[in-house]
């Protein structure tokens, strides 16, 4: 069976390479060669990403002995579904190894350290989009902020209504588009 490499950046226009350098740095020095990589370009925020769909896939039809991450976090900010991830590959004997924290999550222990980084990573996304919330509100208090443009958008709604009639998922357009799925999700409705 292949080891995996998973690698996930939150946005299109971030770069993966400082992820790819580190790991493939680890996998030589445990002299791993048979190797497969799935990479995304979408945020943790769900499961609902490409890459991650085919790595679930080849794992559950036998082909993954292994799972290598550069963070834990790259697999989900979520702390549910990424316990819920986990807890699936352990209990079909899937190796998963987190390569920057150092963690084998084999075994009860690798679990545990596994839930309070998972639980490190949501907290974290959470108090982000707090201090943003709260920068956003003080601007709009001081009148410099002005949000988005009416009617601007970061793709044409007119392209997803085209791609979803060539019969592409919400999934594939987003990653096209680079936008996100709710963004095509919402443009669909527009052009609708």
């Amino acid at each position: 069976m292949k080891t995996a490499v998973y690698v996930r950046v939150s946005t299109v226009g971030q770069n993966e390479a400082g992820q790819s350098r580190e790991i493939q740095r680890w996998l030589k020095g445990n002299g791993i060669t048979d190797v497969e990589w799935y990479t995304d370009k979408q945020t943790g925020d769900n499961l609902d990403r490409p890459g991650f769909e085919k790595l679930q896939a080849d794992i559950f039809a036998g082909r993954i002995g292994s799972v290598v991450v550069w963070r834990l976090d790259r697999l989900s900010r979520k702390l549910r579904d990424g316990l819920d991830v986990l807890c699936q590959w352990t209990d079909k004997g899937i190796r998963v190894v987190s390569v920057t924290q150092q963690i084998d999550l084999t075994g009860t222990v690798g679990k545990m350290m596994a839930a309070v980084l998972l639980g490190v990573a949501e907290m974290e996304q959470e108090t982000r989009r707090e201090r943003q919330a709260a920068g956003i509100e003080a601007a709009k208090q001081k009148g410099v902020y002005k949000g988005r443009k009416p009617g601007a958008t970061k793709a044409s709604p007119a392209k997803v209504a085209e791609l979803r009639g060539r019969g592409w998922s919400d999934a594939e357009i987003a990653q096209h588009l680079e936008v996100s799925r709710q963004t095509v999700w919402r443009y669909g409705k527009r052009a609708g």
